[in-house]
Parts: structure tokens; C-alpha cells; sequence
């Protein structure tokens, strides 16, 4: 046997020895997930604007039972395939309207077996909802959490026309402003910390101020929330300089929108990810032309989870972001008429899902 053909045998024994010790590599993995659940209300009267669910209006408690029920089968079904039978371990939910909501949600017979856990605050948004957390005790617990606010004011934002607005708003009770101290109440950016099987991860819940009034005048607003977001994982970063954060919410912004890419400092390539900055995988997914929710025709990704650098060294050592996904399922989907290709959305006559699709991350790590 000559030289060549020696070397081309040992390089071809040793490419199958290393294939063969990576196919025996296992992995762990869990499922994290956001879903903006859409308006889910109870139909008690209580001391926000929630007057369109309520009985009198078409909101009867048949409909409240249908609402989550449908969302549990969603929740059951996140981010599972051949390779994770398991539902999401973290799940952030969004517009619910208080914990009691959450508490019958997670009794639903088709998830009530996961045992989820809850951590939720009231907020001072108007129409009375709020970001929560949802996770699998067996896997996840919890050490630390707190609601941080958003503090915005209209004469820092927007000096246009701000007499006119005003005197608009003020006929307006159920507008998340107050013309007195000129403050836009929003909802609170939710902080947990906790152990993953054991390792220290952190995750924030957002959903960001929306775009009535249009998208050019209410930027600023969700700008200043992408600088209170940036500002909560520098704080972390602070104490711990490879502290692993996960990021996720409703922005009511794009992937390319200056709250995302300039606020939170969000990165398209992990190439490009340095310490202390975020990678985006909805990004690509957006360029690709994948949407998680629609208006006018028009597709876009609002619903984003963004990871902190440590995610994306390929230490499987400890937890690592594996991929992503849209859970855009069939049954999710309006099959007829003027919203054909939609999201099956809520209505106070029509108890569907959301007008959102859930999003979902997988992280993992090699088991010893």
C-alpha cells in the first residue's frame, strides 16, 4: 500500500470513529415559548375596561371555558416532533387579563398533567392586561422574579401636536394615557430568574406598547421599551458577564425595527454576536418570509425570543440554543373568507385561539 492511499484509509477510519462518538452523543433538551394569548379575559367585571367580555355583552362562561380550552390544546401541542415529546417547559404569555385566568388555564384537562407553576403581576396597563410566566416544576425553579416598569411620558416622545392629542385622549378614558401627569401606561417588563435542571438562566416577558396612532408616532414608545430591555440584561450582565437571558414577547415591532436592532443591540448572524450582545434567529426566519401574525394582507414577526451570547458558544457542557420555530399548525389557520391563511383569532361572539401563532426556541445540552 503506498503513502496516499495509507493516509486516505487513516483519515477515512478516523472521520467514521468521530461519527460514530458523535452519533452516541445525548442531548437534553426543553422547549421555551411565547404565546400571545389574545385578549384572554374572564367574564367577572372587574376595575379595568373589560366591558366587550362580559355576559351582557356575549362573553357567557361556555365561551371563557372554549377560550382556554383551546388554548391548552395549543400549549400541549408547542414545539413538539419526533425528536421533543415533551410541551414547552417555559411558556411567556401575553394580554392575559389577570392570575386567575392563568390558574384556570393550566387546570385544563389537556395540560393539567404538566404541573405548571405561575408568577404574574397586575400591571398599569388600562384594559387590565398582563404579561405572565408559566413553568414545569419538575424542570424549572423559579429564585428570584420581579415586574419592572415602564415609565414613558408624551412630552419626552412626542411634542407634536400634544395640545390637540390630549384634548383627544381625554374623551378617550380607555387610552393607556393620562393627560394629567402625560404619562402612557404600558405593560411591565417581567424578570425571572431561576435553575434549568439545575443551571442559572434568566428569561424577561415583554409586550411592548402598540401602534395606535400609527406606526412612525408610537415608536418612540416601543423604543424606550427595546432601552429598558437592553438596560435589564446589562444589569444582569453586571453581576454575571456570561449570564444566559432569553428574551421574549409581543414587540409590536419587526425584526428590523429601530427598538429591536438599535434598543436591544439584536444581531441577525451569530458571527456577529459579541460578549455581552443578543442573537435574533427570528431575523432570518423574517427574511425568509415567515409571519406570526397578519395585517392588511400583510405578513410580519412581531412575537420574538432573543438569546444572550453565552446560548450560542456551542458548550454543550451546559444549555445552548439548538433552532426556532413558528407553531403555525393547520388547525391554527383561517380556511375561508376575507382572512383566509389568518390566525384563527378570539371574539367576544367567537371563542377561536389568538391572532397570533406561538413561537418557540429549543435549548440543549449533552448529557453526561
Amino acid at each position: 500500500m503506498n503513502f496516499k492511499k495509507s493516509v486516505f484509509l487513516f483519515l477515512f477510519l478516523a472521520a467514521g470513529i468521530l461519527n460514530s462518538q458523535a452519533q452516541e452523543k445525548k442531548f437534553k433538551i426543553h422547549t421555551v415559548a411565547f404565546y400571545n394569548v389574545e385578549n384572554l379575559f374572564d367574564t367577572i367585571n372587574q376595575a379595568n375596561y373589560d366591558e366587550e367580555y362580559l355576559p351582557q355583552n356575549g362573553w357567557t362562561s361556555r365561551k371563557y371555558k372554549q377560550k382556554i380550552h383551546n388554548l391548552a390544546r395549543v400549549i400541549v401541542g408547542i414545539g413538539t416532533n419526533d425528536q421533543q415529546k415533551e410541551s414547552p417547559t417555559i411558556l411567556g404569555v401575553c394580554e392575559v387579563e389577570n392570575k386567575g385566568v392563568l390558574e384556570d388555564l393550566v387546570k385544563d384537562p389537556q395540560i393539567a398533567s404538566k404541573d405548571y407553576g405561575i408568577v404574574h403581576f397586575e400591571s398599569p396597563d388600562k384594559r387590565g392586561i398582563d404579561v405572565g410566566f408559566l413553568y414545569q416544576k419538575k424542570f424549572f425553579k423559579p429564585t428570584s422574579y420581579i415586574n419592572v416598569p415602564l415609565y414613558i411620558y408624551r412630552n419626552e416622545v412626542d411634542t407634536a401636536k400634544k395640545e390637540e392629542k390630549d384634548a383627544e385622549d381625554a374623551d378617550k378614558p380607555n387610552v393607556n394615557y393620562d393627560a394629567t401627569s402625560k404619562r402612557v401606561y404600558t405593560r411591565d417588563q417581567l424578570l425571572v430568574t431561576g435553575l434549568l435542571d439545575g443551571e442559572e438562566v434568566h428569561f424577561i416577558v415583554n409586550h411592548w406598547p402598540s401602534r395606535s396612532g400609527g406606526e412612525k408616532r408610537s415608536s418612540p414608545y416601543r423604543e424606550a421599551a427595546g432601552r429598558l430591555n437592553r438596560k435589564i440584561m446589562d444589569s444582569l450582565f453586571k453581576i454575571n458577564p456570561n449570564a444566559k437571558i432569553i428574551t421574549m414577547g409581543d414587540l409590536n415591532d419587526g425584526t428590523y425595527n429601530k427598538s429591536v436592532k438599535e434598543g436591544i443591540g439584536a444581531k441577525l448572524k451569530k458571527s456577529e454576536v459579541k460578549k455581552g450582545g443578543i442573537y435574533n434567529p427570528f431575523e432570518q426566519m423574517a427574511k425568509d418570509g415567515n409571519a406570526t401574525l397578519f395585517y392588511r394582507d400583510s405578513g410580519d414577526i412581531f412575537d420574538q425570543m432573543m438569546v444572550s451570547e453565552p446560548y450560542i458558544r456551542n458548550d454543550f457542557s451546559g444549555w445552548q440554543y439548538w433552532k426556532a420555530g413558528i407553531y403555525n399548525k393547520q388547525f391554527l389557520i383561517q380556511t375561508s373568507g376575507q382572512y383566509k391563511g389568518y390566525p384563527l383569532r378570539n371574539s367576544p361572539s367567537e371563542p377561536g385561539f389568538s391572532d397570533h401563532f406561538p413561537v418557540y426556541i429549543y435549548l440543549i445540552k449533552e448529557m453526561k
